[in-house]
């Protein structure tokens, strides 16, 4: 069945945008009514995250979330099948790019955006690397196989996993190897610091931003995928100034913030759909 899904895809790769996204649609439809449990999880993220919109308001917010991750995942057909040329005419960058190219050691604050490996993707065409990547490890081999020849297609990717540690990711860094990092998930006690969130208090957070650009003595940039009518746009930001300072939990306070303030301009496109809240302080009770 896998296998029969990732031929179908292949076939969109050539087709015009708009027929991808129109089949996007119908697949975001169809999660909606049928993904019953991410459907809940979408409306306990809203709840919590945006309190002060009216409860049909959210409603209508997960909605369009779905169709969004609808249509995102039906892009990986073009991003990752079709031909470079295409690929780079529905990427268009905008911003501070040049700050992606001075030289010194570079950490990219990439958010989960549901153009994510859109904007990795546009990253590993454009910057110069090998530009190192952490990965999280699909269930079923066919899938994970799928994926990592996608999102290495460009052969300018350094694959890394989460469960290897940051001791190399660090040293690449260090020699100059850029690093595209996307630290706003729920990973667990562990790994998490609690710091607010949009309207959640305390959502157990990653620091791993402030810890690697301090300890490589890396600039950070933001990059930020928004999808648009004809593709993607890659957003630059300005390096973040004092960044990182010297405490660690001001420092994730602030790469929140600044995300908290993106995602309000499109916050059907965040990454709802992930158990963003799923880790509460010792005592609290769970939210999903």
């Amino acid at each position: 069945m896998v296998n029969l899904l990732i031929s179908v895809l292949r076939l969109f790769a050539r087709l015009p945008l708009a027929w991808v996204r129109a089949v996007g649609y119908g697949l975001g439809w169809l999660l909606w009514h049928f993904a019953v449990m991410r459907r809940k999880i979408v409306l306990v993220n809203l709840q919590k995250c945006m309190p002060e919109l009216p409860e049909p308001e959210r409603k209508a917010l997960a909605y369009r979330h779905f169709i969004a991750f609808g249509q995102s995942v039906m892009d990986r057909s073009w991003l990752w099948h079709a031909p470079e040329a295409l690929v780079r005419q529905r990427l268009r960058w905008v911003g501070d790019v040049q700050a992606l190219k001075q030289p010194g050691p570079l950490v990219m604050f990439a958010p989960h955006f549901v153009g994510l490996d859109a904007g990795g993707m546009a990253v590993s065409l454009d910057v110069p690397g090998p530009v190192a990547f952490i990965f999280v490890g699909q269930s079923r081999p066919a899938v994970e196989d799928w994926v990592r020849q996608g999102r290495e297609r460009s052969g300018n990717v350094r694959p890394y996993f989460r469960h290897q540690g940051m001791r190399q990711i660090l040293t690449g860094i260090k020699k100059g190897e850029p690093l595209h990092l996307s630290p706003d998930m729920d990973f667990g006690r562990t790994e998490s610091i609690f710091v607010p969130f949009m309207g959640a208090e305390n959502a157990a957070t990653v620091p791993s931003l402030s810890r690697l650009s301090k300890a490589a003595g890396a600039r950070v940039v933001p990059v930020v995928t928004r999808m648009t009518s004809g593709g993607y746009a890659i957003e630059v930001h300005a390096p973040l100034a004092d960044f990182p300072g010297e405490d660690l939990v001001q420092d994730t306070t602030r790469m929140n913030r600044l995300l908290a303030d993106w995602v309000r301009t499109m916050p059907e496109q965040y990454y709802w759909v992930h158990k963003r809240l799923k880790t509460r302080p010792e005592g609290e009770a769970g939210f999903y």
